[in-house]
């Protein structure tokens, strides 16, 4: 048993509509619209870095959560757009939060990053104590990168999200989750080295339409629940038309699916912590009432995790 104690999130200053970017690769702001219910996002400064990000989101989460970095027991930092091979955020993360042998674990995977810090983190407290689990991500780095694609630049955006996993109490019990990967779609989303973001649109969606659903349900099936059960979804804000298509799988309302990606656009693995953060300002947690948390990314790495209000 573990705990979600806190949430935290943090996103750059500089807002860019879909009139701007849409000018940069030659589209219009309604097209990027229709197909991704995006009306803009957040680009960093050219002097923020994916771990300064991760290190303003650990501070807001930790200032929610009532506790001092010193008390953490480890740091898990997701983050799919790292400046540099090695060392990876994780790091620079611990030596700006003043951590000394803190164990510090990076987990490079895009998208799906946050939810599998969690699940990790939900076994690994009770022999760490509190862990923090950190994605950040600067993806305008990769998508401003010329020649620009007009079919991905115009979908990322920047920040950070954090989650505080606590051994004895807090906000929501962790209550069970599910992780799964599939390697043989490694080619259809990724970024190499030195080379721009290369994805097949349409394998990502169909798989996504399927396997996020399946993973919800079994995880729901698994604890004895149903997805009418479940007040709150908590997605990776990829795709508002993917966001929508999950409801109807799941045949649930879509309002039950907070979604923040009008604003904020595709933001990888810290996507589903910024909006857990924003909706937990907003509504929060409640007794008795569920929550359900999901990702996927490439890999393909996706999976579900089922919390419920204390």
């Amino acid at each position: 048993m573990a705990f979600l104690k806190a949430f935290g999130s943090y996103l750059p200053s500089r807002v860019v509509p879909n009139e701007e970017i849409g000018a940069m690769v030659g589209t219009s702001a309604e097209w990027i619209f229709n197909v991704s219910g995006i009306e803009e996002r957040r680009f960093a400064a050219k002097s923020e870095t994916v771990a300064d990000m991760a290190v303003a989101a650990a501070q807001d989460c930790l200032s929610s959560g009532g506790i001092q970095a010193t008390d953490l027991g480890m740091l898990l930092v997701a983050s799919g757009s790292s400046d540099r091979r090695f060392p990876g955020p994780a790091a620079s993360v611990a030596r700006q939060l003043n951590l000394d042998s803190v164990p510090a674990v990076d987990l490079p995977l895009a998208s799906a990053g946050s939810l599998f810090g969690m699940a990790l983190g939900a076994t690994l407290a009770h022999a760490h104590g509190p862990i923090l689990v950190v994605a950040s991500e600067k993806m305008s780095n990769v998508v401003l990168k010329q020649p620009m694609n007009s079919t991905t630049a115009v979908l990322f955006g920047d920040g950070a999200g954090a989650c505080l996993i606590a051994p004895d109490a807090g906000l929501a019990e962790i209550v069970d989750s599910t992780l799964h990967s599939d390697g043989s779609f490694s080619e259809d989303l990724k970024l190499e080295l030195d080379g721009p973001l290369e994805m097949n649109g349409r394998t990502v969606i169909l798989q996504a339409s399927r396997k996020i659903p399946r993973a919800i349900g079994s995880l729901l099936e698994k604890c004895g629940r149903a997805p009418a059960d479940v007040a709150c979804f908590l997605m990776h804000q990829a795709n508002q038309n993917l966001i929508d298509r999950v409801a109807g799988a799941l045949d649930v309302a879509a309002e039950k699916f907070y979604s923040n990606i009008r604003r904020y656009g595709n933001t990888s693995s810290a996507s589903m912590l910024i909006a857990a953060a924003e909706w937990q300002k907003q509504v929060g947690f409640e007794r008795g009432k569920l929550v359900v948390f999901a990702t996927f990314g490439a890999g393909f790495h996706w999976g579900a995790l089922l919390a419920e209000g204390r």
